[in-house]
């Protein structure tokens, strides 16, 4: 299984220490996250706050349920196909940190398999006494009988990776072991991993991230690991890894100077070799002796103009010999998207986004070129390829939209797809509707929004209203069945909304590029023009429409509700970004300053208008926000929601909020504390909003 390497890293690398304090902000304090006064503040202002919404009437009964569906045995277990056999990580009720367990693909498609446990993380936890979250395993292909698994303290990015035996079920005695840190660790061969981690002085970005990378051979200590390659020190991060494939192994090394742009490099004997790609080229592997690209951006080359958003492939020594005659497997058009790649034996499959909807397609390669088969999908809403292996042509696929309940399908060689698992339905969806509307935003860009509306809706502007959005990094906000939002919410007479603004990456590359940096400020005029289109239509009014957002989607609820507080009656502002002057500054901050811009230079002229924590006005009324973080946060530093809360009540503005002590970006380490946290908000959204 090999998926896009810049992909997994924009996935992680959501993650420095702090800087010295700045004078003018008397909140500075609370940036110390584990410091007495601070933890004292947010643990009080939490509980007086907490309490308040559990006395909302409907948070018991939504609590409840959304413990009941959370910890649901019905649940579809997420395949992994590893080798031979299928792995899943499981939470429930009993097991609340989780277990690691595995079965035969055969086994894994009856109605109830027979599972084989591999890891007890509670059993583990207790053993070692440590709040061990799951963070994933690494493998070493084709044998698959060695692994690195990587446990959190708490939930943080910062993990401690550990070699696993799994047919042992047991850590390898004098196997590798990284201590805590955010790592870059990946197998080379059964004696070898590449490994970039905290050296010590010197070893990491400015953004926390290694800086260096190593070969670490078994049997020797971490301190005898070997240099194979130095980035920068105001780089994002490097890091290696090796793509085990059945015609050999590629040694990659790649350097993020910034998001969505890096070097990659072969490694070929002792020379490094750079991959002649652009910059912002996105490096998906490599297939039957072909190297797989992506580009961001358009790329003229061999005479060729090759257009953003396409795939393309070409003979890899045909390409270290000076051939850039690649082929090109998909195109974009305007409103079709590339969305993710994966590989089985001998199968590429790939997903594509159609007006925000899904697709699904096969590429074979033949004599006669590449042939292209479309997988047929039950409706038009959300494909996501959950798992491929290397063992055959299977692979599982997951569609859902939001009335049709997420269901697993199997597909084997080029059979049809077989639907083997569907979620239970958790809330009654007869007589709701899904509608698809655009809203104009200011400079005449057309924002495409989707609308599920409860039964028996009625367009009468007394609608109470979830607005949600994110707008960042290139991520896509899709339909999907949500038992949370359709229980907790449309069933309870709510209408729920999800704004595809730019930022992020429903129409591709460019898309993301238009709110970037000096033009961020269309973030959040995109998503105002939404709020204003639902009020004009009548589907709501201000006072009954609330906004939802967390992280990214923090930014833009907290900017949207500073610059238009008239517009809004409620806001959920989640483990956000809010001060924009020191954001860079903050954990792994400096690494979105490709997104954002740098405020320690001439970019602050254009941040400074939109940076939340700086556009607060006492002589402003705002809606009561309710703010959530985690103290455990170690990507986005729990400092920017406890200072803009701090802040707003000097200015006599009521908020509310609540710091969960642990769970990391996700505020939330296991099934029960994200309940908690969910039954919090939606009794906050009906209290502000019915």
């Amino acid at each position: 299984m090999r998926s896009s390497v810049w992909t997994l890293i924009v996935a992680v690398l959501f993650v420095s220490s702090l800087a010295s304090a700045e004078i003018e902000d008397p909140y500075i304090w609370l940036e110390e996250v584990d410091g007495e006064k601070a933890l004292e503040w947010a643990k009080a202002k939490s509980a007086t706050d907490s309490a308040e919404m559990e006395a909302v009437p409907e948070f018991e009964g939504i609590h409840e349920k959304l413990l009941e569906i959370y910890n649901s045995k019905d649940r579809i277990p997420e395949p992994e196909i590893i080798g031979e056999w299928v792995y899943n990580y499981w939470q429930d009720a009993v097991h609340v940190r989780g277990i690691w367990r595995r079965t035969t693909p055969d086994e894994y498609i009856k109605e109830s398999p027979a599972w084989e446990t591999v890891l007890d993380l509670d059993a583990l936890a207790e053993t070692e006494d440590e709040n061990w979250v799951w963070k994933g395993a690494t493998w070493l292909p084709p044998e698959y009988d060695q692994c690195l698994l990587t446990l959190s303290r708490g939930g943080g990015d910062a993990s401690v990776q550990r070699e696993f035996d799994p047919n042992a079920k047991a850590f390898v005695e004098g196997g590798f072991f990284v201590p805590e840190a955010k790592a870059r660790v990946s197998w080379k061969d059964k004696d070898t991993v590449w490994i970039g981690t905290d050296f010590g002085e010197g070893s990491l970005t400015e953004s926390g991230y290694p800086r260096l990378v190593k070969e670490w051979k078994r049997g020797t200590s971490l301190d005898e690991a070997v240099t194979v390659f130095e980035g920068a020190v105001d780089d994002v991060s490097v890091g290696a890894y090796s793509d085990h494939t059945p015609e050999g192994r590629y040694d990659i090394i790649y350097r993020i100077p910034e998001f969505f742009r890096g070097d990659a490099y072969v490694k070929l004997g002792d020379h490094l070799v750079k991959l002649d790609v652009p910059e912002d080229a996105n490096a998906q592997g490599f297939f039957k002796g072909q190297l797989l690209v992506t580009l961001r951006s358009d790329w003229s080359v061999g005479g060729t103009v090759y257009p953003a958003d396409a795939l393309l492939a070409i003979d890899f020594d045909a390409f270290l010999r000076g051939s850039r005659d690649f082929q090109v497997l998909f195109e974009p058009s305007e409103r079709v998207s590339f969305a993710s790649l994966a590989t089985t034996k001998d199968h590429i499959i790939y997903s594509t986004l159609d007006n925000v909807t899904g697709r699904l397609y096969r590429l074979v390669q033949g004599e006669d070129g590449w042939v292209q088969e479309e997988i047929k999908l039950p409706g038009l809403g959300t494909v996501g390829i959950e798992s491929t292996g290397d063992v055959d042509n299977s692979f599982f696929f997951t569609y859902t939209d939001f009335l049709t309940p997420s269901s697993l399908y199997l597909v084997r060689e080029s059979e049809a797809p077989k639907q083997v698992k569907t979620t239970p339905t958790y809330f009654d969806a007869s007589g709701m509707t899904v509608a698809q509307y655009e809203a104009t935003s200011v400079d005449g860009t057309k924002i495409p929004y989707f609308i599920f509306m409860p039964k028996d809706f009625v367009a009468n502007g007394a609608n109470p209203t979830m607005l949600y959005g994110y707008g960042g990094f290139e991520v896509s906000m899709r339909p999907t069945y949500s038992a949370t939002v359709g229980y907790s919410w449309v069933e309870r007479g709510g209408v729920y909304v999800l704004a595809n603004i730019r930022g992020g990456g429903e129409f591709g590359p460019k898309w993301h590029q238009a709110a970037m940096k000096e033009n961020h400020q269309r973030n959040f005029d995109d998503f105002i023009a939404v709020a204003e289109d639902l009020v004009e239509r009548k589907i709501t009014s201000p006072e009954r429409l609330g906004i939802v957002g967390g992280s990214q989607g923090g930014l833009l609820v907290g900017g949207c509700f500073v610059q238009r507080p008239e517009l809004f009656g409620a806001v959920v502002c989640q483990v956000p970004l809010l001060d924009m002057q020191r954001y860079n500054k903050l954990l792994a901050g400096a690494s979105w300053m490709a997104e954002y811009g740098d405020p320690d230079t001439d970019d602050w002229e254009y941040i400074k208008t939109w940076s939340p924590y700086h556009n607060l006005d006492s002589s402003k009324d705002y809606p009561r926000v309710f703010f959530t973080t985690s103290t455990r946060d170690d990507r986005v530093h729990p400092g920017h929601a406890r200072k803009m809360v701090a802040k707003m009540e000097d200015m006599g503005k009521p908020v509310y909020y609540y710091e969960n002590t642990e769970g990391g970006h996700s505020a939330a380490a296991n099934l029960n504390q994200r309940a908690y946290m969910w039954g919090l908000t939606f009794a906050y959204l009906w209290k502000s909003l019915r």
